[in-house]
C-alpha cells in the first residue's frame, strides 16, 4: 500500500525536512505540500491524502482552522507538527494521531509515521471486514445493484432477473412475482 501524504507548513525549511524524511520511505508516494491553511483545505478536498502532517501556527488559517474547514469527520488522519507544546491537548481533542514538537529527530518522526501506518491499516481492515460481512449477509457488495431475485416456487428455488419482472402482488404473507410469462 502506497501512502499519499500532504505536508502543510508555511515555513519552507520545515516542509523540506518532512519531504526529505518521507522520500526515504519506500511506501510513501512523493508528498504533496501546502504552504497555507487555505491551500491545505483545497488539497485535502481534491487529492484526498491518506495522511496529513499539519503545522498549527500559520497566518490566516491555522491548523485547527483547516480541520474546522474540512470537518473533523472528513479530515484525513493527522499528525500535528509545531514548535509549541501549548496545543497538544486540543490537538488530541480533534483526533490527532500524533504531535511532533519541532525540532524532532528521525526516530521521533519514524514513531509518528509508524503510528499512522498502524491506524490506516486498522481502518482499511475494518472497512474490508464490513464489506465482506455485507457480501456474506446479502450475497453482494455494498452499493452493488440487485440484478436478480431468489424465488422459491413449489419447493424449487430459482433466480428471476429483475429486468424480466412485469409486476408483483401481495398474497397474504407471500408475494407473487410475474416475470417472463411465469408466476
Amino acid at each position: 500500500m502506497t501512502l499519499r501524504v500532504l505536508i502543510v507548513d508555511d515555513q519552507p525549511m520545515a516542509r523540506e525536512r518532512l519531504v526529505s524524511l518521507l522520500r526515504a520511505e519506500l511506501d510513501v508516494a512523493p508528498p504533496l505540500t501546502a504552504v497555507s491553511g487555505a491551500d491545505a483545505v483545497s488539497q485535502i478536498q481534491q487529492a484526498s491524502p491518506d495522511l496529513v502532517f499539519l503545522d498549527l501556527q500559520m497566518p490566516e488559517l491555522d491548523g485547527f482552522g483547516v480541520i474546522e474547514a474540512v470537518g473533523v469527520a472528513r479530515m484525513p488522519p493527522t499528525v500535528f507538527v509545531t514548535a509549541y507544546d501549548d496545543y497538544a491537548v486540543r490537538a488530541f481533542e480533534v483526533q490527532a494521531l500524533d504531535y511532533l514538537l519541532k525540532p524532532f529527530g528521525r526516530s521521533r518522526f519514524q514513531a509518528a509515521l509508524q503510528r499512522a501506518r498502524r491506524h490506516l491499516e486498522r481502518e482499511r481492515s475494518g472497512a474490508l471486514a464490513d464489506r465482506l460481512t455485507a457480501l456474506l449477509r446479502t450475497g453482494r457488495a455494498p452499493g452493488e445493484p440487485v440484478e436478480r431475485l431468489l424465488v422459491k416456487t413449489g419447493g424449487r428455488v430459482s433466480f428471476v432477473d429483475i429486468d424480466q419482472i412485469e409486476w408483483a402482488e401481495a398474497e397474504g404473507n407471500y408475494a407473487r412475482v410475474h416475470a417472463a410469462g411465469r408466476r
